[in-house]
């Protein structure tokens, strides 16, 4: 079982940058792929960014490319993601999330991953 806590949330002004940190322990974490999702008041979580196993591949959603970066350290045990440019929009609570499997960097189900972390706030204003 892999246990995950993120942090480096916080309140920003538009434009501004933040990262995110998910720090990972139990189980081999090299061998889960990791997504970052967030949640607005009254919709799901959305994956947002996501990447595999190695760090070989990631994925974005279209309203972040470009502007967050995720990125992992296996020797550490760590998952970031740097967020850059940042718009009111951007305004959630952010989870990150150990999937079942590795390969692919995009399991866009919350049923795809098997340990979530407790969230972190981030808040833009504008």
């Amino acid at each position: 079982q892999v246990q995950l806590v993120e942090s480096g949330g916080g309140l920003v002004q538009a434009g501004d940058s933040l990262r995110l940190s998910c720090e990972a322990a139990g189980d081999t974490f090299s061998s889960f792929a990791v997504g970052w999702f967030r949640r607005t008041p009254g919709k799901e979580r959305k994956l947002i960014a996501g990447i595999n196993h190695t760090g070989g591949s990631v994925y974005y959603v279209d309203s972040v490319k470009g502007r967050f970066t995720i990125a992992r350290d296996n020797a550490k045990n760590t998952v970031s993601l740097q967020m850059n440019s940042l718009k009111p929009e951007d305004t959630a609570v952010y989870y990150c999330a150990a999937a079942k499997a590795s390969y692919s960097a995009a399991y866009y189900h919350t049923e795809d991953y098997v340990a979530w972390g407790q969230g972190t706030q981030v808040t833009v204003s504008s």
